[in-house]
């Protein structure tokens, strides 16, 4: 603890990311990174952006991104934001919807999800509940028919990678809509993952930015580092009612006006664009997926039913901690997360093939 922190810096928890070796002897399977390299499209297009404009300031309304990603998910630009990846996105999501203060109603979150969404409500000072997870880990949504400051939940979840029926999700907008005695209080639903959720089609259906018009008050966060393969360009995107999306705006210009640089805007929307390219690899990363779930079932491990780009596992005898070390010392390494009910779990991120036979190796070896 420092002297100079204010009260409010010493009181944060700040969420820990999975480890970043700096050597290449790891098969890295813990930050759920694309193993498959971005389209080549999207190279050429950061590559034809860097020149002597980059001495300007990047467009802050991000116009040419929001319409790229407008057509790709059939919405209108003004429903869209832009970001510095989704992390940040949400961070402005809960700075702009979310009361703070101790007479704020709560907001609601999963006991077991993603670890940021408690370190955001520190920072911002919003009271929250954490929902209990049922016995399969799944979430229930009736746990979040209740009157409260609003609520947020990965789908699918992480990192269970487990879905909630898209009827569920809008079964708890329509719920919060004139709950909160400001007209309506804002569901969030974090689709970091959504487009592992299956084909083309299943996606489309599996998303809940096909309901933005029925619920105002519903709002997707995306990100670019999961299914286009850009974990290193750090861009996220929100969809929503016009007026959320001026919220995050209000909040964005309060803090920083050029959040998405220019190399970034060309990369993002030249991706929004190759969408063949990137169905054809997410196809792929769903097909080991499920391979690999398999083979590991027959082994005897518990896997949950994953809709995302990454394998909740436990082994049949050896704890968490003691299968995330034979990992490791194999040159392979997952995300162990020593929290209560999820203690015995690994969290493994699809890799290629080769990588994940040589995961299911280990694995087989240690039974």
């Amino acid at each position: 603890m420092s002297t100079f922190w204010n009260s409010r810096t010493r009181e944060l928890s700040p969420y820990i990311p999975g480890e970043q070796p700096r050597n290449e002897r790891y098969i890295k399977l813990n930050t759920n990174e694309n193993p498959y390299p971005p389209s080549p499209v999207v190279i050429e297009a950061i590559k034809q952006a860097a020149d002597e404009r980059l001495r300007l300031y990047p467009d802050p309304s991000c116009a040419a991104l929001r319409e790229a990603v407008a057509e790709r998910r059939h919405v209108k630009p003004e429903q869209v934001f832009a970001g510095n990846g989704s992390d940040e996105v949400l961070a402005f999501a809960f700075a702009a919807f979310f009361e703070g203060g101790r007479s704020a109603a709560p907001i609601l979150f999963p006991s077991i999800t993603y670890s940021f969404y408690p370190v955001y409500a520190h920072l911002w000072g919003i009271p929250y509940e954490r929902p209990p997870l049922q016995e399969d880990f799944s979430i229930t949504h009736n746990d979040y028919l209740k009157p409260c400051g609003g609520v947020v939940f990965p789908n699918p979840n992480a990192p269970t990678g487990m879905m909630m029926p898209p009827d569920n999700v809008r079964a708890v907008a329509r719920f919060h809509a004139g709950q909160n005695g400001r007209g309506h209080a804002v569901v969030i639903v974090d689709e970091a993952y959504i487009d592992f959720a299956g084909d083309a089609d299943a996606v489309r259906q599996a998303s809940a930015v096909h309901y933005i018009e029925e619920h105002p008050n519903l709002l997707t966060v995306h990100t670019l580092s999961k299914s286009a393969s850009l974990a290193g360009l750090r861009l996220g995107f929100a969809i929503g009612n016009e007026e959320l999306i001026d919220g995050l705006c209000r909040v964005r210009d309060s803090f920083n006006s050029y959040p998405v640089d220019r190399l970034a805007m060309s990369g993002g929307i030249a991706a929004m664009k190759d969408a063949a390219y990137y169905e054809a690899i997410t196809r792929a990363v769903v097909a080991t997926r499920e391979r690999v779930s398999a083979a590991l079932i027959e082994m005897g491990y518990t896997v949950l039913p994953s809709s995302a780009n990454f394998l909740f596992v436990r082994h049949p005898v050896m704890s968490g901690g003691e299968f995330f070390a034979v990992l490791r010392s194999a040159g392979i390494l997952v995300r162990h997360f020593n929290k209560e009910r999820i203690a015995d779990f690994l969290r493994v991120t699809v890799g290629t093939d080769a990588e994940m036979d040589a995961f299911l190796t280990v694995c087989g070896a240690r039974l």
